[in-house]
């Protein structure tokens, strides 16, 4: 299949299981949408499920794409670690498929699933030692860090911070950024290199 189609087909997935959801999503309101034949979808894609995968593998590499031109030597690493975290709320609002997938709505839907989301989580780990990475080097962060459990603890702390957001109504946008914000400090607070403080 011509990566085109398949771009067309993914992108029209991207809509429809981010309007109705995984469950209510169809197959035939996807292949309408692409322009295609329903089975030209299945050429695609295995499954429903797999074409579903796809779909949200695609929107976190774009997250990751975004985060990771964002990453700039020159600045010093705290404020990118900030700014990462402001642009992944931004993304976040937008994407309903990120959205719901960090929200763990996904998890319950789909239970066999569990070594892709983490395969999906992982995407996002790279830029985050990236950056530690960079601070260490900076001196800006200490030079103990363990950086695989240092960038898996301030992922796990956003997740934390993006699912209370899901199940309370969050306050809105603004909110989740501001408690985003309160929380890297905090962290950021932890990992700094003593003499930057």
């Amino acid at each position: 299949m011509e990566q085109a189609k398949k771009d067309c087909i993914l992108q029209a997935a991207t809509r429809a299981f981010g309007r109705f959801g995984f469950k209510k999503a169809s197959v035939d309101e996807i292949a309408r949408d692409a322009g295609v034949a329903k089975g030209t979808v299945y050429l695609a894609c295995e499954s429903k499920e797999d074409l579903f995968y796809q779909a949200v593998h695609r929107e976190v590499r774009a997250l990751v794409a975004e985060l990771s031109r964002r990453i700039d030597p020159r600045v010093p690493a705290d404020e990118l670690m900030r700014e990462l975290s402001r642009a992944t709320v931004a993304y976040i609002a937008k994407h309903p498929l990120v959205r719901d997938l960090f929200h763990g709505i996904y998890h319950g839907q789909l239970p066999g699933w569990a070594d892709r989301f983490e395969e999906l989580h992982r995407l996002g780990h790279t830029h985050v030692v990236e950056v530690l990475r960079l601070g260490m080097k900076q001196g800006r962060f200490r030079a103990d860090l363990d950086l695989e459990e240092t960038a898996t603890a301030i992922q796990d702390l956003q997740l934390a911070g993006l699912t209370w957001y899901s199940r309370t109504g969050g306050g809105g946008p603004e909110r989740m950024l501001r408690r985003s914000q309160a929380g890297f400090a905090l962290v950021l607070d932890g990992i700094r290199a003593r003499a930057t403080q």
